[in-house]
């Protein structure tokens, strides 16, 4: 995509025209300047990130990989570090803190100045991934009393440094959050009207302890650009954006990916993982997983004089635990996925296992039919009676523990996209063998 202005940034580069490279940045936005500079030989990544106006760099600077930020830090000097620090938002130099070595935090913490050092250590000293990490302090508060026409002289002093002014928050005197109104209503109302006329006194709004995936739901809900965050008094401390709810959605949805295929979740990119971190995020899942195969084994070798007397009987266990296995995953993931958008409340668990069951039921008929086809083309009655039973059971059984597990799970406080694809199909592979022999037992000994 940036080959031929990669190739032209190199070149003004190798001669030393530093005032057009200046200017060429200036054409381009921000995340592209990121990708860009990323792109280019390592050597020079430094001396580009220094030519960025100042107004820019920070913002630059937040959409890099945790990797990409160290390695320009080590780059700049001192009083260049102090200066990049002071001008990120707070929110994003947080995450550069959480993403760095103790010992290199605490050098970086000394760098700034006492107010954004207090700014700092606040936010930091939220638990991990709450809300409290993700907000910024950076907002414009108004007071009620206050006429409309002083409410926008001091937007206009105050909305520099703030983060968004699609809404402006009204809080007392104690900070206690009242109402948060849209900044068109300032503008389009008579200056001479009080501030406390536009309020309606509904305003949404979130905990600083809150798990930060709750602030995406919340948002998502109603529909807004904005979310302020308050203590448990109501005080307001900041607000979650946009933006940062959608880091926040493609990392939930990232985690929920990798448990859903048996890997423990990466803790930064997957270029940015080496191959021992890799080996060590799945080799405890598969070693799990072979533990829990161990009794499809057992019952496998305990049933062998079944499978001795009939083996056509064989031939049909990849089929019938292949689609136990494809059932639980499908019933699995539309669970999780529903629990992760809070389409499905856990409250109303039975609800969703009655409509999982009704569906595991049409699905077991629809699967037993084909497979008592598919038995008597290749084994006779017996074998269409064992397969096509066995494909239902198996098919119903499976369905209901794709359900079960995730809900299961949520009620416990464990994420349920624990209940990975890969530990359905293992789980329904034992259901699916004592289905099996259990049901071939039976219609065996009915026709002997």
């Amino acid at each position: 995509m940036f080959e031929q202005d990669i190739a032209q940034i190199q070149d003004l580069i190798d001669h030393e025209r530093l005032t057009e490279l200046r200017e060429l940045f200036a054409q381009y936005p921000i995340p592209d300047i990121a990708d860009i500079l990323m792109a280019v030989d390592q050597n020079n990544r430094v001396l580009l990130f220094r030519l960025l106006p100042r107004a820019i760099s920070s913002d630059v600077f937040s959409y890099l990989e945790s990797e990409d930020r160290n390695e320009i830090l080590k780059g700049l000097s001192h009083e260049e570090t102090r200066n990049l620090l002071l001008n990120l938002r707070p929110d994003d130099r947080t995450v550069l803190f959480e993403e760095l070595p103790g010992r290199v935090t605490q050098k970086l913490l000394n760098l700034l100045t006492p107010e954004e050092l207090k700014t700092t250590r606040l936010l930091l000293g939220y638990p991990e991934e709450s809300v409290g990490r993700l907000m910024t302090p950076d907002y414009v508060a108004v007071r009620p009393e206050w006429t409309i026409g002083e409410a926008l002289d001091h937007i206009r002093l105050k909305g520099r440094h703030s983060e968004t002014l699609n809404v402006i928050y009204v809080t007392d005197k104690s900070w206690k959050l009242l109402d948060a109104v849209e900044i068109y209503q300032f503008i389009l109302t008579d200056p001479e009207q009080r501030v406390a006329d536009l309020m309606g006194h509904s305003v949404i709004h979130i905990s600083a302890f809150e798990d930060r995936e709750e602030a995406v739901h919340v948002m998502l809900r109603y529909d807004i650009q904005a979310l302020p965050v308050v203590d448990s008094e109501g005080v307001l401390l900041g607000v979650v954006t946009f933006d940062d709810v959608m880091d926040v959605a493609q990392l939930e949805a990232t985690e929920d990916f990798h448990k859903g295929a048996a890997v423990t979740p990466l803790k930064g990119s997957y270029r940015e993982t080496g191959i021992w971190e890799l080996y060590r995020k799945r080799i405890v899942w598969l070693l799990g997983l072979v533990v829990v195969n161990i009794l499809s084994l057992q019952l496998m070798a305990y049933y062998q004089e079944i499978l001795a007397s009939t083996i056509a009987l064989t031939f049909f266990i990849p089929l019938l635990l292949g689609s136990g296995g494809n059932t639980g995953s499908q019933s699995s993931t539309i669970m999780v996925r529903g629990l992760a958008t809070g389409d499905i409340e856990v409250n109303a668990w039975a609800a969703s296992l009655g409509k999982e069951l009704a569906v595991g039921l049409v699905l077991g008929l629809t699967m037993g039919l084909t497979g008592i086809l598919l038995g008597s083309w290749n084994g006779g009655l017996t074998i269409a009676l064992i397969v096509g039973i066995t494909m239902m059971l198996i098919v119903i059984v499976a369905n209901l523990i794709g359900a079960f597990l995730p809900l299961l799970l949520t009620k416990l406080k464990l994420d349920p996209a624990v209940a990975s694809n890969p530990l359905i199909t293992s789980i329904t592979d034992v259901t699916g063998l004592i289905i099996f022999f259990s049901v071939s037992q039976w219609i065996l000994a009915i026709a002997h």
